[in-house]
């Protein structure tokens, strides 16, 4: 299914989501980002979102940005968070200093060669994390961006776009379960 498909079955009480999905996809709309870092900030957020037909659809739009290997850092991204995101808001969230001393003792080889630019990696893994809902990585990704002098727009744009591909992802599915709910009812 195509990115339009999806966006016209959003229902019309979320014609916001529509346009917003519009305007974070477009480099006026993301200020501080370029089309490839957009494109891959969306496919490392739809990832996250669990929807996939919204990831296939941001799969093909990616691909017209970014090459294999880029992608690649995407999908590294939102692979790695969906770890690290459980792991670190455990140790943040338990509220037991001890864990936060402790070794991780956890596997990230690819962030040492993402596949593409490591703003780009750090970029995707702060919009991952803000669909995981995970401070702490959040906190430590924005650092080391700054540290990188990305822009506070950029960064914001990042999330940005994670917050609307998200919504749209949970927004489709729900009204999809609606749809099969009714369909099953007058069955």
């Amino acid at each position: 299914m195509t990115l339009d498909q999806l966006k016209s079955q959003l229902p019309d009480y979320a014609k916001d989501l529509r346009l917003n999905l519009d305007s974070v996809l477009s480099e006026h709309g993301a200020p501080g980002l370029n089309q490839k870092q957009i494109a891959l900030m969306a496919l490392a957020s739809a990832i996250a979102s669990r929807y996939e037909p919204l990831t296939a659809a941001m799969a093909q739009f990616a691909s017209q940005h970014a090459d294999e290997g880029e992608l690649n850092g995407a999908r590294a991204a939102a692979a790695m968070m969906a770890m690290n995101n459980i792991y670190y808001r455990f140790t943040h969230l338990v509220g037991n200093e001890e864990f936060a001393t402790m070794r991780a003792s956890l596997r990230m080889n690819v962030m040492a060669n993402p596949g593409g630019s490591k703003i780009d990696f750090e970029l995707a893994s702060l919009a991952v994390s803000a669909v995981n809902g995970c401070g702490k990585c959040m906190e430590s990704h924005e650092k080391t961006l700054r540290k990188h002098d990305v822009s506070a727009q950029a960064i914001q744009s990042a999330v940005r776009i994670a917050a609307v591909i998200h919504a749209v992802a949970v927004t489709l599915e729900q009204s999809q379960a609606a749809a099969t709910a009714q369909r099953a009812a007058a069955a």
